[in-house]
């Protein structure tokens, strides 16, 4: 699973990524700014808070 919104008013670009290993499943959700090579990223072990980041980010 992956998911990208760009969020041309303020140029973040956000994603989502599902990762996979043999403990178990986390959500990596990160916003960039390419043009400045400026990013944040936040693990979560469940996909409701990684959403919940994601939304926030976007808004």
């Amino acid at each position: 699973m992956k998911e990208i919104k760009k969020d041309f008013y303020e140029n973040w670009e956000v994603s989502i990524i599902e990762l996979k290993d043999d403990i178990g499943i986390k959500f990596k959700v990160t916003r960039r700014i390419p043009k400045l090579s400026v990013s944040e990223t936040k693990m979560f072990k469940t996909k409701e808070e990684a959403k919940k980041q994601f939304d926030e980010w976007l808004n």
